[in-house]
């Protein structure tokens, strides 16, 4: 393994990413003006709805054409247009040291953190991290400064993968530090209860940030590969099993199949976006296909506005 932590940008992604934006399908909360839409009434270009003029209103904003139709006075409202804030909640359990492909799936999922920061970070939005395995590891608010790639390269470096993942936790965590609504992307093998994941999702949803959930999985864990005697370690908990894995494949398969939609429906339910992708899947694809989806939701929700 390589120590350069620019390791995790691969350009090959980048490039294809490059010319996408990165938008957060609900109203987000930022901090100075920008391109995403903010919860809060204000001026820019894109009009809202009107309301009827009452005194103290800013006689600027009265619409003269309604009031030549009417003979009453209407206020126009647009909506206030500002950055976005991404934090991006990455899993350095030990489970995500597996993997025998190019990358395990703590790289790989390091690979899509690095290039969602620099997505970010190009439109001029503010991105952070939060790394975690039983607990949070490390924690770098959101910035748009420049520098910010670098920081968070090294901070996904440093968090070697170790220890089992307390989920629940975790992500009462980031809904406590996160005190203004934005974007959280969780990149994680879920290796975790499902009852505890979306307790921790939901606490997010209580404070409507928008969520996306990029789940990583190695080749091995959806196929299940193996056969001949093979010894079986547990990454997280240690015990080992000595067995013929033919005789564990289709019930290891139907369990598999069976999380995996508990997993899926438990995330389409809340509203979450939610994509399982592979160690073996090319970064760059991955990502164009799952920025891609999100503008074309985007300019659904915007062509309903209409």
């Amino acid at each position: 393994m390589s120590d350069d932590p620019r390791r995790f940008l691969h350009p090959k992604a980048i490039a294809r990413i490059n010319r996408l934006d990165l938008r957060a399908r609900q109203v987000v909360e930022g901090f100075i003006s920008g391109r995403h839409r903010s919860p809060f009434f204000g001026q820019s270009v894109e009009f809202v709805q009107h309301r009827e003029y009452v005194p103290g209103d800013d006689i600027r904003r009265l619409d003269w054409k309604v009031w030549s139709r009417t003979d009453r006075f209407y206020i126009k409202q647009y909506e206030e247009e500002t950055n976005l804030r991404c934090n991006l909640v990455l899993d350095v359990s030990e489970s995500m040291r597996y993997g025998r492909g190019a990358m395990n799936k703590y790289e790989y999922a390091c690979t899509i953190a690095a290039c969602l920061a620099y997505l970010v970070l190009r439109q001029q939005d503010a991105v952070g991290l939060v790394t975690f395995d039983e607990g949070v590891r490390q924690i770098l608010p959101p910035r748009s400064q420049q520098g910010q790639l670098d920081r968070l390269l090294t901070a996904m470096d440093v968090s070697r993968p170790r220890q089992k993942t307390d989920i629940e936790a975790i992500l009462r965590r980031v809904a406590e530090t996160m005190t203004t609504r934005g974007l959280v992307v969780l990149i994680s093998d879920l290796l975790v209860d499902r009852p505890p994941l979306f307790r921790g999702l939901e606490m997010l949803i209580h404070r409507q940030h928008d969520i996306l959930v990029f789940h990583v999985l190695d080749d091995d864990e959806l196929i299940f590969p193996f056969a001949g005697t093979t010894r079986f370690e547990g990454m997280e908990q240690q015990p080992h099993l000595i067995c013929d894995p033919r005789a564990l494949r289709d019930g290891y398969l139907e369990a598999l199949n069976e999380y995996l939609l508990e997993v899926r429906r438990g995330c389409t339910r809340r509203g979450i976006d939610y994509m399982l992708v592979k160690t073996s899947d090319y970064v760059d694809a991955v990502l164009a296909k799952f920025l891609h989806t999100r503008m074309r939701m985007k300019a659904n929700v915007k062509q309903r506005r209409v």
